[in-house]
């Protein structure tokens, strides 16, 4: 009973932080919703905000990649399933995807964002392909390679787009 009462206490509205000390060892009086986050300006809530460098050409404050390039590749992913996102690294791996004309083959999708500028080759991009047979098993299947190219071109014009709709504002 003793701990609820404690824990009731702890979480009555305006409670100040009794760690915050001056030099002198007096409690400050900063309530916890007035403090400073992760989530404040500057913080993971700009991660993804290009406009606070434009001379940088969308290098973003906070991406290890090109802010272009990183938008363009999760638009034009779009309908794929991502499977995994690393803004930092510059990776998204979607997971498999069948397109409903052809449900007996699939497609998994890497995309690598290997730079900061926004140029051709800082993007590199990995098809894999499976076919189903009659048991619906599925097996490894060649891909084109001209497939990746157009991948990436998709991306650079998205990419492209992205940063001439930025300078015109």
């Amino acid at each position: 009973m003793a701990v609820i009462l404690l824990f009731t206490a702890a979480c009555s509205e305006g409670q100040t932080d009794p760690n915050l000390r001056t030099e002198d060892g007096v409690p400050t009086n900063v309530p916890f919703e007035k403090r400073e986050t992760i989530f404040g300006p500057g913080g993971v809530g700009d991660i993804f905000n290009s406009d606070k460098q434009p001379g940088a050409a969308g290098a973003g404050a906070g991406l290890g990649v090109n802010a272009y390039l990183w938008r363009a590749s999760l638009d034009t992913v779009s309908i794929w399933p991502i499977s995994s996102a690393d803004p930092f690294g510059g990776v998204i791996i979607t997971d498999w995807y069948s397109p409903p004309e052809s449900p007996s083959e699939r497609f998994k999708m890497n995309v690598y964002i290997l730079d900061r500028a926004l140029r051709a080759d800082g993007l590199r991009v990995a098809l894999f392909r499976q076919v189903a047979d009659r048991r619906g098993n599925w097996h490894d299947a060649p891909v084109l390679p001209s497939s990746s190219v157009k991948l990436e071109n998709a991306i650079l014009n998205r990419a492209r787009q992205f940063r001439n709709e930025t300078l015109k504002q």
